[in-house]
C-alpha cells in the first residue's frame, strides 16, 4: 500500500486491530541485517537499528528518508518501527542530539518507534534494492556490477535508442531527466546506480556502457560525457531510490505477517 503524506490519516485508520500477528524487533532487525547482508558493506553510516523502541513490531512503515515529516507520518499511520534507505546518523556528523536531529530522535522514542535503516546494503539487493527496482521499472536487467563494492548495475539496453530511454525514465519517475547526449551511439549496454552515484560514472563507462543512468550531476560528468560519449542521465536522487525501501518492506510483511505502509515525501531532489 502505498500512501503520499496528506492521506496518512486515513491509511492508519484502515490498518489492522491490535490482535494482527507481531515479531520481536531483535528478529525483525536480525532478518533484515542477514537478508540484506549488511555487514558485507563498508556504509557511511550504521545499518540496522539506529533508534530503539518497543520490543513487538505488527505495523511498519517504509519511507526513502527518516525525516520529521516521515517520522510524524508514522506516528499518525500508529507505526511500531519505521525502515527508511536514508536513517539519521552519517560519518562525520557532529553527533549531539541537538536541533533538527534531536527532535526527530525526541519524536520517535516518545512514540516508542523503532528506527531502521540500511543505506548501501538497500542499493545492492539484487531482487529487492533501488538498483534492483529501478531497472524493473525501466525494463532493464543486469548481466553483471561494477565499481566500488559492486553497488553499480549493467545489462542490455532495451530502448531503441537514447530518446527512447529517456522517455522511459520520464514515465517510470514521472520526471524529466537532465540529459547529457554522449555522441549519439547505438545503444547496447545500459548501466545505472541510483542515488548520488555520479562517481561511478568513469566505472560505467570502463565496464562498457553506452549511457549511465543515475540521480545526479556533477560538473565533471558534463565534460566526460561529451569526450567518451558515453550518454548520462540525472533523474533525481529521491526519484531514483523510492523503490527499495517499500519492496523490502513489503517482503518482510508477508515473510512476517505484519501489516505494512509506504509514505511517500515529496522531495524535489
Amino acid at each position: 500500500m502505498t500512501e503520499s503524506r496528506g492521506q496518512v490519516g486515513q491509511a492508519g485508520s484502515r490498518l489492522g486491530t491490535a490482535a494482527a500477528p507481531s515479531v520481536g524487533r531483535d528478529a525483525l532487525v536480525g532478518h533484515l541485517d542477514q537478508w540484506l547482508q549488511a555487514a558485507q558493506f563498508k556504509d557511511y553510516g550504521p545499518n540496522g537499528l539506529q533508534v530503539q523502541g518497543r520490543e513487538q513490531v505488527r505495523r511498519l512503515v517504509t519511507g526513502v528518508t527518516a525525516s520529521r515529516a516521515l517520522i510524524e507520518a508514522a506516528i499518525e499511520a500508529q507505526a511500531d518501527a519505521i525502515l527508511v534507505h536514508h536513517g539519521l546518523f552519517w560519518r562525520g556528523q557532529d553527533g549531539r542530539l541537538t536541533g533538527w536531529l534531536g527532535e526527530r530522535v525526541r519524536l520517535l522514542m516518545r512514540h516508542d518507534i523503532n528506527l531502521l535503516a540500511y543505506h548501501l546494503p538497500l542499493d545492492a539487493h539484487a531482487s529487492h534494492g533501488n538498483n534492483a527496482q529501478l531497472g524493473s521499472r525501466l525494463g532493464l536487467q543486469a548481466d553483471a556490477r561494477f565499481g566500488e563494492q559492486q553497488l553499480g548495475f549493467i545489462g542490455p539496453a532495451a530502448h531503441a535508442g537514447l530518446a527512447a530511454l529517456a522517455q522511459a525514465v520520464q514515465q517510470g519517475l514521472q520526471r524529466a531527466p537532465l540529459v547529457v547526449p554522449g555522441d549519439g551511439r547505438v545503444l547496447r549496454r545500459v548501466a545505472w546506480c541510483t542515488g548520488g552515484a555520479q562517481g561511478y560514472f568513469e566505472a560505467a563507462i570502463a565496464a562498457g556502457a553506452d549511457a549511465f543512468i543515475t540521480g545526479e550531476i556533477s560538473e565533471p560528468q558534463a565534460h566526460l560525457a561529451r569526450e567518451t560519449g558515453v550518454a548520462f542521465l540525472a533523474c533525481g536522487h529521491h526519484a531514483t531510490e523510492r523503490f527499495g525501501a517499500p519492496a523490502v518492506g513489503q517482503a518482510v510483511a508477508e515473510h512476517f505477517g505484519l501489516e505494512h505502509v509506504f509514505i511517500e515525501v515529496d522531495n524535489p531532489a
